[in-house]
């Protein structure tokens, strides 16, 4: 999944869609491995919060369409190893320089949670997704993508956590959006196999996203996405080589649109959205942060109207509206659930 990435993070010295010092100071401490999604992280919605979900809806909605330039002339599993192991290495960089050795130091279980999480987002996740990408148009890979949420509520409610009503209504009306959008796509040829690999990806997507939520991650956001890109590259990796993809290889077939595609996922997909995301599953409610789900398949359609002329459709503009109008509902009651356990936490008596 653009994931990347992304899914990806945002380490760029001249692009901080969320601002360093406040993903890094939000980061540090270890108690924010506890659930977000309850306390009072989830009654006080910052600008941090909102900034990194826009990064996120606009960028991994643009993603899929460099997914499907990129792979028109690279193999997929092994591009998205390019793409994460070079974004990894980068970010890696950047956090030695900023906070020397220190911002890199986890222990075995920490490091051992940040390559679970990568290999489930980046190698289950994103690289299913850009195999799909070989026969699925990106659009209705985007479609596809967006049963995400409901992964989500389901692995969120087997945890014990009872679903809000309004949330669950928000998930179920984004899904009917979607099937309004998708069904003019469904009724053409599309390939089984690669629609069933991005079915996959989204289940292990999000798996890897509750999981997150679940076990404890390196402290330092920006680490914690270096980690988890660098293991979900070498799994990338060793599928790639495994499927034989590089055999025939040559740098020099690969086109001047595929590289700058792949330029384009590893600077925005991955450095800065990536890590956007991987910070959001710390600060903010899962329902909430699942939205971009639904966001993505309608930037994906905007984008085709404003760059590859895609006609704009009736089924297109409704089934637009309707997801919109699901993801207004799923945060409202993401926000009406913080201010209830905001308050719960303020009658409480102080037991330190």
């Amino acid at each position: 999944m653009t994931a990347p990435a992304e899914h990806g993070p945002a380490g760029s010295a001249t692009v901080r869609p969320v601002p360093a010092h406040a993903l890094a100071d939000a980061s540090v401490d270890a108690s924010v491995h506890a659930p977000a999604d309850t306390g009072a992280v989830a009654g006080r919605l910052g600008a941090g919060v909102w900034t990194a979900l826009v990064v996120v809806y606009v960028v991994w909605g643009s993603t899929y369409l460099a997914i499907r330039i990129a792979v028109e002339t690279m193999p997929s599993f092994l591009s998205a190893a390019a793409r994460f192991l070079t974004a990894g290495l980068l970010l890696a960089g950047f956090v030695a320089v900023r906070h020397g050795r220190a911002g890199l130091r986890v222990d075995l279980r920490e490091l051992g949670s940040a390559a679970l999480v990568g290999l489930l987002l980046l190698t289950g996740g994103n690289g299913l997704v850009v195999l799909g990408e070989t026969s699925v148009p990106s659009g209705l890979a985007a479609l596809l993508v967006a049963v995400v949420p409901l992964w989500m509520v389901l692995l969120t409610a087997a945890g014990g956590e009872r679903p809000k009503r309004a949330g669950l209504a928000g998930v179920l009306l984004g899904l009917v959006g979607l099937a309004v959008l998708s069904a003019p796509a469904i009724g053409g040829s599309t390939a089984p196999a690669g629609v069933v690999a991005i079915i996959c990806a989204t289940l292990t997507w999000a798996s890897g996203s509750f999981a997150s939520k679940r076990i404890r991650m390196p402290g330092n956001v920006f680490a914690s996405s270096a980690y988890q890109m660098l293991a979900g590259g070498l799994g990338n990796l060793l599928i790639g080589l495994a499927r034989g993809e590089e055999r025939g290889l040559r740098p020099g077939d690969v086109s001047t649109r595929s590289w700058l595609a792949l330029a384009f996922l590893v600077v925005f997909g991955s450095l800065v959205a990536f890590t956007a995301y991987a910070w959001l599953l710390r600060s903010a409610p899962l329902t909430l942060v699942a939205t971009y789900a639904y966001v993505n398949p309608v930037v994906a359609v905007l984008l085709g109207w404003l760059v590859l002329a895609e006609p704009l459709t009736g089924p297109t503009l409704l089934g637009g509206a309707v997801v919109v109008a699901g993801v207004c509902l799923v945060v409202s009651g993401s926000r009406g659930s913080g201010r209830k356990s905001a308050r719960a936490s303020a009658r409480e008596p102080d037991r330190a």
